[in-house]
């Protein structure tokens, strides 16, 4: 097995060395959380026909479609973060990562403590009402389905559909424009988890790289953008990352102890 420990003291110490890092993931960093990716080998692509999440199918036939995504995405409450999602999260209470910009809708982020998260594609633990906007649990949403109702804003009485972004759907405005000034103003930008197949998300990078800022990736094979990168790591992301925060964490004391034997503290 590949010693990763090189590796991971120079990412650490891009880290340390950083004013503005932010870290891009993708379904990468959550399949050690029990969650299939959507283009790998087992991906749900493999199983589902895409067609039927799209925005067109969910107003045609919008209780079929809420079965669909109780079946295949009503099981990501009882997920739990794993190693990778705490890092990061760690990381950013250290304050070594300014924002975490995700592709994943499962909220595993913010339950690993990560405070600052730009979800590109919504979050799967929400229901949206298509009508006035305001979001709720989506615990009440999926009861409804189970008996056979369409869910419906308690508000409003308009139609709710899931708070993940279906093909067919742009973006939330917000929260793109959010990502790509994170990208423009960062000087290191860390991708984890992610093969960089999917735009926008994956021009984040490029912005990023253009300002002069480094990129690390860090991803089980290729991606689109390892031509371009300052780091490319290939590792289970669950076992690299945890490596990093604990570098990093140490440096961070030592600096702080030997400014403390200086007197400068």
């Amino acid at each position: 097995m590949e010693d990763l420990r090189p590796l991971a003291k120079r990412v650490a110490e891009e880290l340390v060395s950083s004013e503005f890092a932010v870290v891009l993931t993708g379904a990468g960093v959550s399949t050690a959380s029990g969650i299939p990716d959507f283009r790998g080998p087992q991906g749900l692509w493999r199983v589902v026909d895409p067609s039927l999440f799209e925005i067109t199918y969910f107003y045609r036939n919008p209780l079929e479609s809420w079965r669909l995504f109780a079946a295949r995405f009503g099981s990501l409450r009882e997920v739990k973060p794993n190693p990778a999602h705490l890092a990061i999260a760690r990381l950013e209470q250290m304050g070594l990562i300014k924002a975490v910009i995700t592709q994943n809708i499962d909220g595993l982020h913010q339950a690993a403590g990560s405070r600052r998260v730009i979800e590109l594609h919504g979050n799967a633990r929400y229901a949206v009402c298509t009508e006035c906007g305001r979001k709720y649990p989506i615990e009440d949403a999926l009861k409804a389905v189970s008996e056979g109702r369409l869910p419906t804003c308690p508000v409003c009485g308009g139609l709710l559909k899931p708070d993940v972004i279906y093909f067919g759907e742009p973006l939330p405005p917000d929260a793109l424009q959010e990502a790509f000034t994170l990208a423009e103003s960062s000087d290191l930008f860390m991708v984890v988890g992610s093969s960089l197949a999917v735009s926008p998300a994956n021009q984040l990078p490029v912005v990023a790289k253009s300002r002069r800022a480094k990129l690390i990736i860090v991803n089980m094979g290729e991606t689109m953008l390892d031509d371009i990168a300052d780091v490319k790591v290939e590792a289970p992301v669950e076992r690299f990352m945890p490596m990093v925060c604990a570098m990093a964490e140490d440096m961070l004391s030592s600096t702080s102890e030997c400014r403390s034997s200086a007197g400068l503290t």
